[in-house]
C-alpha cells in the first residue's frame, strides 16, 4: 500500500499543480455560484409576463383578468390609465402590451400589432368569465356565489401509495448534480486514460514496473486522480450550495441541500473507481494518445447515455419508471442516482441496490481490469486485443 500512495502522491502534486485543472476549477466555481445569483436575481424579480391597461369603464375587469391569467399559468398585472387615449399612447410606446377598452360588458383590446398568443389565451377566458357571468344575471342568479361554488368545487382524491412532490428547484437541483458527475467522469476518466498512455509512450512505465508491481501502478493513478477529482467535486458542489442559500436562490432546508452535496462525492467516488479502473485498463491496450479516444469511446457513451436519459426524462418525468430501473445498474448508477436522490422521494431499498450494485462491481473491476492492465502496459507497437490481453501469461 506505501507503493500505491507514493503513485497516487505523484498523480496528486502533478495534477493539482498544473494550470488545467487550476483553471477548470475556478471556472466551475465560477459557473455555479453566477448560476445562483442569475436564478435569484431572474426568480426574485417579480415581473408579470404581460402588463394591461384599464380604463375607468374597464376597471372592473382587471382581477377577473388577474385570476383568468393565472387559471392557465401566465401571470397578468394591470395599470389603471386616466382615459382610453393616455392608453393608447402608452401601448404604442410599449409601456403597456395591450389596453383594454369599452365599457367593460365585453373584452374589447388595443394592441401595437399583433396579440400575443398566451395573452390572447388569458384574455379569451376572461372574455369566456364575463359572458357566463352575464348570461347568470340575466337568469336572476348572483355571479359571485356561483363563482364562488365552481371554485370550492374539486375532485377527491384517494392514494394507495403517498405521491412524492418535487418542487422547481429540485428539479433544478437534480439536473446540476447529473452535470457535475457526467463532466467530473468525463474529465477525470479520460485524464487516467491520457496518464496512463504517457507513461507508456514514454518508457516511464517500464522504470517504475521495475520498482513496484502493475496493479500498485494502476491503483496509485486511480487513487491519486480520484482525490484530484475528489477534492474539485468538494470546492465545486460546496461553493455552489452555499451561494444558493447566502443569496436565497435555494429556499430549500439547508440540510437537504447539504445531503446532495454528500450523496453527489459518495456517486462521484463510486463511479470514478469504477470508470477509472476501466479507463485504465483500456487505454494500457495502445500505445499513442491519437489511438487513446477509439478505445475509450465505449466507455465514455455509457457515462454519456446515463447523463442524456437523465436530463432528457426527468425534468418531464421525475417519476419515471426507466429511469428508476436504470439507476440501479451499476454502469448508470453513478450519473442517474445523483439526480434522483437530489430531486428526492428515492426509496431507501433502492439506494441499497444501487450502491450495493457498485460495491460488487469494484472489486470484479480490480480483477479484471489489473489483469488486462499487467498484460498490455508493457506491450507497445499496434493496439492489443482484448482477448490477447485477459490470456497473456
Amino acid at each position: 500500500m506505501s507503493s500505491v500512495w507514493l503513485v497516487a502522491q505523484r498523480e496528486i502534486l502533478a495534477r493539482a499543480r498544473s494550470k488545467a485543472y487550476v483553471i477548470s476549477t475556478v471556472v466551475l466555481v465560477v459557473i455555479v455560484v453566477a448560476v445562483a445569483i442569475l436564478t435569484k436575481l431572474i426568480g426574485g424579480s417579480g415581473h408579470s409576463d404581460f402588463t394591461v391597461g384599464v380604463t375607468g369603464q374597464t376597471s372592473s375587469l382587471s382581477a377577473p383578468l388577474s385570476a383568468s391569467a393565472k387559471s392557465i399559468g401566465q401571470s397578468v398585472a394591470t395599470n389603471t390609465v386616466p382615459d382610453e387615449a393616455t392608453g393608447r399612447d402608452e401601448v404604442k410606446s410599449g409601456k403597456l402590451d395591450a389596453l383594454l377598452v369599452g365599457d367593460g360588458r365585453t373584452v374589447q383590446v388595443v394592441v401595437k400589432k399583433d396579440l400575443d398568443t398566451k395573452l390572447g389565451n388569458a384574455l379569451h377566458v376572461l372574455a369566456g368569465q364575463v359572458a357566463f357571468n352575464q348570461k347568470i344575471e340575466s337568469l336572476g342568479g348572483d355571479p359571485a356565489d356561483v363563482n364562488a361554488a365552481v371554485a370550492g368545487a374539486a375532485v377527491t382524491v384517494t392514494s394507495i401509495q403517498r405521491p412524492h412532490t418535487y418542487n422547481t428547484q429540485q428539479l433544478v437541483l437534480g439536473i446540476i448534480a447529473g452535470i457535475l458527475i457526467y463532466l467530473s467522469l468525463l474529465l477525470s476518466g479520460q485524464m487516467v486514460a491520457q496518464g496512463v498512455v504517457e507513461e507508456k509512450s514514454s518508457r516511464v512505465v517500464e522504470l517504475l514496473l521495475s520498482a513496484i508491481r502493475p496493479w500498485q501502478l494502476m491503483a496509485g493513478k486511480v487513487v491519486g486522480l480520484g482525490i484530484v477529482g475528489f477534492v474539485q467535486m468538494v470546492l465545486v458542489g460546496g461553493a455552489g450550495i452555499t451561494a444558493g442559500l447566502l443569496t436565497g436562490a435555494l429556499t430549500i432546508p439547508t440540510s437537504a441541500a447539504l445531503s446532495t452535496v454528500i450523496w453527489l462525492v459518495v456517486w462521484y467516488l463510486l463511479g470514478f473507481v469504477a470508470y477509472a479502473l476501466t479507463f485504465a485498463a483500456a487505454a494500457a491496450t495502445v500505445s499513442r494518445q491519437e489511438d487513446v479516444g477509439g478505445v475509450v469511446t465505449p466507455i465514455l457513451m455509457l457515462v454519456i447515455a446515463g447523463y442524456v436519459l437523465g436530463v432528457s426524462i426527468l425534468p418531464g418525468d421525475p417519476s419515471s419508471g426507466l429511469i428508476e430501473t436504470l439507476s440501479m445498474l451499476p454502469m448508470f448508477a453513478p450519473t442517474l442516482m445523483p439526480m434522483r436522490v437530489a430531486m428526492g422521494g428515492v426509496p431507501v431499498w433502492q439506494l441499497v441496490v444501487a450502491v450495493g450494485g457498485m460495491v460488487v462491481v469494484i472489486p470484479l473491476l480490480v480483477l479484471l481490469s489489473a489483469r488486462i492492465y499487467r498484460n498490455a502496459v508493457l506491450r507497445s507497437g499496434a493496439r492489443v486485443k482484448l482477448r490477447d490481453a485477459w490470456r497473456a501469461a
